[in-house]
């Protein structure tokens, strides 16, 4: 029998009568319970027997979280790198080429690659982090930045993506910087984010995640009358070294980072990390 992909293809056993035998209020609902395997497709007495059966012994395929999707699409490129000369792409990104490892600098840290796609660092390269460096590596245009910075809403397909890359990156970092701004600016120091100027920004530092990504923190303190706020600019070229869904993944491996930091130096778990944990 095929793998349920969803509720709606358990739905298609039951006849729809909502009969409330299996103490669910509609079919659909007790699919849904089925398919995340809270309850046994028996329950239901209007399903036929063997069909119940065949089914019982079907695993249900679980949807993946956040995390899982990441680290699957973290293999798929590790898979890529195989084919890439990573000489070459060294050259054109600007990195180093050396004893099989393609070198470039993430965070202001050495992260090198091998043709099986493995990382090496002395940082934690989480698989939110991983999957832009493969990018790069991979269709990286190893463009110079142009130094005129902007919003991640205004970077080529940027707008639609921008509230999960606002939930993912920025909120987390801005309570970081709400809660102890102290611990804020030590972490981006330890990031090697320099100090700029940018408006009336009370912090402004530009990072480099990537060697020809720069970044730009800006955040402002809470004053009468307003909230604090953090936003986060980049490089008006950056969507043409990495695409804009890496750039979303880079935001919130980030943040991650950041998050983990924080926990260290006992500033309270955000309600993502707990979830996570």
């Amino acid at each position: 029998m095929p793998q349920a992909r969803s509720p709606m293809d358990i739905l298609k056993l039951f006849d729809k009568s909502n009969c409330r035998q299996c103490n669910e209020p509609t079919c659909l609902a007790f699919a849904a319970a089925v398919f995340k395997g809270r309850k046994p497709i028996s329950d239901c007495p209007r399903v036929d027997k063997e069909l119940a059966e065949a089914f019982g012994g079907q695993p249900v395929e679980q949807p993946r979280t956040s995390e899982q999707e990441i680290e699957a699409f973290m293999h798929r490129l590790q898979e890529k790198i195989s084919g890439v000369d990573l000489a070459a792409a060294a050259d054109r990104l600007g990195a180093k080429y050396e004893n099989g490892r393609l070198t470039l600098k993430v965070l202001g840290k050495n992260v090198s690659v091998d043709a099986d796609g493995k990382l090496y660092s002395d940082i934690h390269t989480n698989p939110w982090i991983a999957v832009p460096i493969l990018t790069y590596i991979i269709d990286g245009a190893g463009k110079p930045p142009s130094g005129q910075l902007v919003p991640f809403r205004e970077l080529k397909n940027g707008g639609p993506g921008y509230g999960l890359f606002r939930q993912r990156c920025e909120k987390p970092l801005k309570k970081i910087a709400d809660t102890d701004i102290e611990l804020f600016t030590n972490l981006l120091d330890i990031f090697n984010a320099r100090p700029t100027e940018h408006l009336d920004a009370d912090i402004a530092r530009v990072m480099h995640p990537l060697p020809r990504v720069p970044m730009m923190i800006c955040y402002w303190k809470a004053e009468e009358g307003f909230d604090s706020n953090l936003q986060l600019y980049f490089d008006k070229v950056a969507d043409e070294n990495l695409n804009v869904q890496s750039i979303n993944a880079m935001g919130a491996g980030i943040a991650r980072m950041f998050e983990k930091l924080a926990e260290k130096h006992g500033l309270p778990q955000s309600e993502a990390e707990r979830q996570r944990a």
